[in-house]
């Protein structure tokens, strides 16, 4: 099913018999997701765009390239820079930004600036029942009640149906500037990650690749700042070694191109970056990828290696992102939360036809 409207995605779900499997561009197919595939494809366009105001709407179907693309020709981006998982996942298509704001994805500026959800405006979404919800504005400033925008962003379509989504956008950067320390072991790196983002230079990027011994630190903003700044960081991080520039290749570091053609699992996994290095040490893992200061891990695993468990008790949360693996997809919530959980999707979703199973 491909609606043209929404008023023609409110009929056909308030028509459905058995589950639907709602797609975008088809570029994410994570989560053991079943039913009738219900295809947004069509609901694409930039519908509002005020560059002087920094805010931008659009269709849930619009292309990211699309968006991207406009932004640039005012001289502004998507300041979260969200990631492209087609290489790690193998798929094709294009990625659509309502699937960055159902699934809340976000890249390597996410420490500096937020996530997606952080620049999310307002929504429009048709819940399980057909009914055609809208939260939040068209601007920066809007009171509307209850949150629903933030609700949805993150939500992997299981409490409604995006349609339109609006958003905060950003100035583009005048330079950007890497610098880098090698032969980092895995603990030296993140305490020198977490030095420069403690520091006031405003670092809008921090990673550590194990298979090169390489730590990068992204500068970005005003030619002169970024010039200061980096010299500033170079006498920061001085116990950690001599930095140097780099061309670091920051999208690829975003889209964990490391793994994309190496066979295995693929796991993401959220921890306190103190905790990142200990815990790596016992997962078992192939390799091994930190962004985020340390805070985000990608791991590559041996298939249906049970990362969870070799988790033990350390506070994070991994989302199996490619392969089989073992147990749900998505982290087990804590019951506190399983039950509010359960609670959302009943009134949103009350007849579980919306992307059933993706959670499980």
């Amino acid at each position: 099913m491909t609606p043209k409207t929404e008023t023609d995605l409110a009929q056909m779900i308030t028509d459905a018999s058995g589950p639907l499997r709602i797609t975008g561009g088809g570029t994410r197919p994570i989560g053991r997701v079943i039913g009738t595939p219900l295809d947004l494809s069509a609901l694409s366009g930039v519908t509002l765009y005020e560059p002087g105001a920094l805010t931008l709407v659009a269709q849930a179907g619009t292309p990211v390239a699309e968006i991207e693309t406009l932004l640039a020709a005012e001289n502004q981006r998507l300041a979260f820079e969200p990631m492209d998982h087609r290489a790690l996942l193998g798929t094709t298509g294009t990625p659509t930004i309502g699937g960055i704001v159902a699934a809340n994805v976000s890249g390597p500026r996410r420490i500096s600036v937020g996530a997606a959800r952080d620049f999310m405006l307002g929504v429009r979404f048709v819940d399980g029942s057909g009914t055609v919800i809208k939260n939040g504005g068209r601007v920066m400033k809007n009171v509307t009640g209850y949150d629903l925008v933030k609700l949805m962003s993150g939500s992997y379509g299981t409490l409604g149906v995006l349609t339109e989504v609006s958003l905060k956008v950003l100035p583009a950067v005048e330079t950007s500037l890497t610098l880098t320390l090698k032969n980092l072991d895995d603990s030296t790196a993140i305490k020198a990650m977490s030095a420069a983002l403690c520091s006031p230079f405003e670092v809008t990027g921090v990673a550590h690749t194990p298979s090169t011994a390489t730590t990068h630190f992204r500068l970005e903003g005003f030619a002169v700042s970024v010039a200061y700044r980096a010299d500033e960081l170079s006498k920061k991080l001085a116990p950690f070694g001599r930095t140097t520039e780099a061309q670091t290749d920051w999208a690829a570091i975003r889209d964990v191109h490391a793994f994309a053609k190496q066979e295995g699992d693929v796991w993401r996994i959220s921890v306190k970056p103190s905790d990142a290095a200990a815990l790596v040490a016992k997962l078992g893992a192939v390799s091994v990828q930190y962004d985020w200061g340390g805070g985000l891990i990608w791991a590559l695993c041996p298939e249906g290696h049970d990362l969870r468990a070799a988790m033990g008790h350390t506070a994070g949360h991994a989302t199996l992102i490619r392969g089989k693996g073992c147990g749900p997809t998505f982290h087990p919530e804590p019951a506190p939360i399983a039950a509010i959980t359960a609670g959302l999707r009943a009134k949103f979703d009350p007849r579980n036809i919306l992307n059933p199973g993706i959670m499980s």
